[in-house]
């Protein structure tokens, strides 16, 4: 019997995969389970289609976030805090801070987990903060923190 796995399923493949089984392990516990289906010509043919389909909106966000690192690659954030004396915030940078300025920036939502910090930024100073965009594309912004008054 030749199914599609659903899931990756240990020992078989993993999901996408057509694999050839016995008719019992398929009939009775990978079909009842959803962890894979009949491999039918109509089967094949609509996951193919989907899995095109998804392959060029992948190229597209890739396109997009390409588009987008270009435009932040040359974004300067400038935010006023309280200081101590030896440039320590009284407060914090965060992520959500950044994000917020980058969507009044950009003009468009700007998610908070795309923007990745460590710890938030309890110093003076200039920070390159990278944005994880998509799993390969990360650009890095500049942040300058400025105490109040200067």
């Amino acid at each position: 019997m030749k199914v599609l796995l659903k899931q990756d399923v240990k020992g078989l493949g993993k999901a996408g995969e057509v694999r050839s089984v016995a008719d019992g392990y398929g009939a009775n516990y990978l079909l009842p389970r959803g962890l894979a289906v009949a491999a039918t010509p109509n089967v094949l043919k609509e996951f193919e289609a989907r899995r095109q389909a998804e392959e060029r909106k992948e190229e597209e966000d890739q396109k997009k976030a390409g588009s987008l690192a270009e435009r932040l690659g040359q974004i300067v954030l400038t935010f006023t805090a309280k200081a101590g004396e030896k440039g320590r915030l009284y407060g914090s940078i965060t992520t959500a801070d950044i994000a917020a300025r980058l969507e009044t920036e950009l003009g468009q939502p700007f998610d908070k987990r795309k923007v990745v910090l460590e710890q938030p930024i309890h110093h003076l100073g200039t920070h390159r903060v990278p944005l994880k965009l998509t799993s390969d594309v990360i650009p890095e912004i500049t942040v300058i923190v400025q105490a109040e008054g200067e």
